[in-house]
């Protein structure tokens, strides 16, 4: 299976939006590694947004914690 979103691309085209359940934390889904998200440590590419970093952070991100955390929006 090919993964179509192995290229990283910038925020404004995010492959996917995730938001906390509090509504407070953002992960903006900008790569992924892997075609299968339901691997044990599958891992995003992630600008993620919080109260603690309201402009933004960048970094990689386990999938199980975002989904176990949030619900998807975009």
């Amino acid at each position: 299976m090919k993964n179509l979103c192995g290229k990283t691309v910038k925020r404004e085209n995010a492959y996917e939006v995730w938001e906390s359940f509090s509504g407070d934390w953002k992960w903006y889904v900008l790569k992924k590694y892997s075609a299968k998200d339901d691997k044990p440590f599958a891992r995003w590419f992630c600008e993620v947004t919080s109260p603690f970093t309201p402009s933004g952070e960048l970094g990689d991100v386990y999938v199980s914690e975002i989904k176990a955390n949030a619900h998807k929006v975009a």
